[in-house]
């Protein structure tokens, strides 16, 4: 574990959130500073998504393709949310 995150530093700058064909990019809370000077990362972050009113409205609509990345280049990984996932989050819209 330590080691993995001795090279994640930053991780928290290359995660986004696409809804259809619109990509949103995460912000971190700021709250602590989540990687050392060294470059290692924290295993805890706190992230939020800045989303426009059009993008609530695509999010909220069944069948829209979610898909959550992160694009560090120690560590890619890309999911879909699936369509049970984005009706519970939707909820938090409100």
């Amino acid at each position: 574990r330590a080691r993995f995150l001795a090279g994640l530093g930053g991780v928290e700058q290359t995660v986004t959130l696409t809804i259809a064909d619109q990509a949103i990019a995460a912000v971190a809370e700021d709250d602590v500073e989540r990687t050392t000077a060294g470059g290692k990362a924290s295993s805890i972050h706190f992230l939020r998504f800045p989303f426009a009113p059009g993008q609530v409205d695509a999010f909220r609509h069944a069948g829209t393709r979610i898909v959550l990345a992160i694009g560090h280049p120690a560590y890619g990984h890309m999911a879909v949310i699936p369509d049970a996932v984005r009706e519970a989050l939707s909820g938090d819209f409100d």
